[in-house]
């Protein structure tokens, strides 16, 4: 008798109902022949089944393994069908899709996403010796001005990454944020693109669940309660495989390969499985937390394991590289030295790399007359106070930005009705708008700069000018060159490029700089006023500090800071961890 089921809109899980009849009818697995039968006699309806397992959420294998189990079967039969079906359905519907489909399970295979067709990949692969790696490739990485010269300096890395890109004529792999980019190589920009499809589902489950709610605040100390998903570690692994595929086609043989942050942990091990041929270095640019936090990572062995798929694993500061090392030994139970990790027959070294900015490129742009004017335009537009107070911060729970604006309205409240009190500019750039969290927190703080600005502020001048606005780099300088005082007390930083860029904007040697702790800037930046944004009287009076400084004290102080990072800039951080990757014993 042959079995009947409803019809429902063709796609990845339907291809698996249809795998599941085929399988009863041909006697298959005995599990899976037991569940279709169910399904076929009514015993299990589709339609529970369906729902069940179909929706955005994590799959409930306790329902699962309960059908199972009543049946009869086994459920790791049903459980790799199922995978493949889901990984499948990551895909569709639109670019990727037309290229999945739902394996034998005899052969025991995971489906391709997002493959690049084979035409394409015949005219691309393996052309560059330097590839660069990333979660994201910034829209304006090939961007040019009509006479053909670079636009403007841009925020953080993005222009130093651009650069290194051009310089060492590789190839730079990552997604873009938007939706009209395609897939595949793009030669026509400066530098080459190698561009990442994702779908829309696989941002949501990828990004915005495994890596912003998963990964970042676990990384940052728990800041915030991590969320523990199944989808979102199918949909991180899928996409961590869709980055080892393009990089795999692009890099020439021998290639030197740069891997960066948490998105894209799992690279190096799957990318050593396509290409063992290739040097491959991975960079954090977050903290790595110790062993007590770390441990609770569902999936922590297979994060490691693809780390140690690396070459060379670097890290923000000794501290990490120390985690590393303890979580190889703890977990893997695998043998460390000072600097390594043995691990089979390959030795995977360990180091801190402190990333740095371009000086130079900031100090060019700091004394246009163009950022001159602006900055003062910004002191005017604040009712030219004695002493300006800025933070620049991505709006986000690890930054300490409701801490700060709490601890200046303290101030305000103590000054009373000083004639001329500090101005205070808070920009809090809008990020992960679609994660609750973040959304209570704009939330919070929107209403907390409305207080301040309600309680202490004039008509026609507010306490608290906040924006969260994002900023062309141009203005971010100018606001660095007129602020006197720059407050960075995040909980938890891997580095903090915002402290280094006020330090570099600040040709004139003045201005102080107030600066948490547990910033990976703070080693560097000693000559900062270091502060636990925790406590709060202790960030007031640091705030108060900086506002009093006398300006022979703050020259000695930036003199000092700038110095150091003229040594220790941009290019000395490159330099250290490719070299490091070029005296790296070579795979084989």
């Amino acid at each position: 008798m042959a079995l009947k089921r409803e019809r429902t809109p063709a796609g990845a899980i339907t291809e698996l109902f249809d795998r599941l009849h085929d399988l009863h009818l041909d006697a298959g697995e005995p599990g899976v022949r037991q569940i279709a039968t169910g399904i076929g006699r009514g015993v299990v309806s589709y339609t529970t089944v369906h729902n069940v397992f179909r929706g955005p959420r994590v799959p409930k294998w306790g329902h699962l393994e309960l059908i199972v189990d009543q049946l009869g079967g086994s459920p790791e039969a049903f459980r790799s069908l199922w995978r493949a079906a889901r990984l499948a359905e990551l895909a569709a519907p639109g670019t990727a899709a037309e290229h999945v489909s739902v394996p034998d399970p005899a052969s025991g295979g995971v489906p391709e996403i997002g493959a690049v067709p084979p035409a394409e990949a015949e005219s691309v692969s393996r052309t560059f010796d330097f590839v660069l790696v990333t979660n994201r490739i910034p829209v304006h990485a090939h961007n040019r001005s009509r006479a053909g010269v670079r636009n403007d300096y841009s925020p953080g890395l993005d222009q130093v990454f651009r650069d290194l890109v051009i310089e060492q004529h590789g190839v730079w792999v990552g997604w873009s944020r938007h939706d009209e980019d395609a897939g595949g190589l793009e030669q026509a920009g400066a530098p080459p693109l190698m561009r990442v499809v994702l779908t829309g589902r696989e941002v949501e489950w990828h990004m915005e669940g495994q890596c912003s709610s998963t990964l970042w605040p676990l990384y940052h100390g728990s800041i915030e309660r991590p969320e523990f998903r199944r989808d979102w570690r199918e949909a991180y692994r899928a996409v961590n495989e869709r980055y080892a595929d393009a990089v795999a086609l692009v890099a020439a043989p021998g290639a030197a390969v740069w891997i960066h942050d948490y998105h894209l942990q799992l690279v190096p091990a799957l990318l050593r499985a396509r290409r063992p041929d290739l040097r491959t270095g991975f960079f954090l640019h977050i903290p790595l937390p110790p062993v007590e936090l770390f441990g609770q990572l569902p999936g922590r062995d297979e994060i490691l394991r693809g780390l140690l798929g690396a070459d060379v694993v670097g890290f923000q500061r000794p501290r990490s590289a120390q985690n590393f090392l303890q979580l190889c030994r703890d977990i893997l139970d695998l043998p460390t030295s000072e600097g390594s990790v043995r691990t089979g027959t390959r030795t995977v070294f360990v180091g801190a790399y402190p990333v740095s900015i371009d000086v130079a490129a900031i100090e060019r742009m700091v004394g246009q007359s163009r950022i001159r004017r602006r900055a003062q335009q910004i002191r005017a537009e604040a009712g030219n106070p004695e002493v300006l107070v800025a933070g620049i911060d991505r709006l986000d729970y690890t930054k300490g930005i409701e801490q700060r604006l709490l601890a200046y309205g303290e101030i305000l409240n103590e000054l009373g009705s000083a004639a001329n009190p500090p101005a205070f500019i808070q920009v809090a750039t809008l990020s992960r708008e679609r994660v609750a969290r973040y959304a209570s927190l704009r939330e919070r703080v929107d209403r907390l700069a409305g207080h301040l600005n309600g309680s202490y502020g004039r008509m026609g001048s507010p306490a608290v000018r906040y924006t969260n606005s994002a900023l062309d780099f141009t203005e971010v300088v100018a606001l660095y060159r007129a602020a006197d005082v720059m407050v960075v007390t995040p909980f938890s930083d891997g580095m903090n490029l915002v402290s280094k860029e006020y330090v570099a904007c600040r040709v004139d040697d003045r201005g102080v700089l107030v600066l948490s702790e547990f910033a990976g800037a703070a080693a560097e930046l000693e000559e900062a006023i270091l502060v636990n944004p925790n406590d709060a009287d202790d960030l007031k009076e640091a705030i108060l500090r900086a506002i009093a400084m006398r300006p022979v004290e703050q020259r000695q102080r930036m003199q000092a800071m700038r110095e150091r990072l003229r040594v220790h800039g941009s290019q000395a951080w490159i330099a250290a961890f490719l070299n490091a990757l070029e005296g790296a014993v070579r795979p084989v």
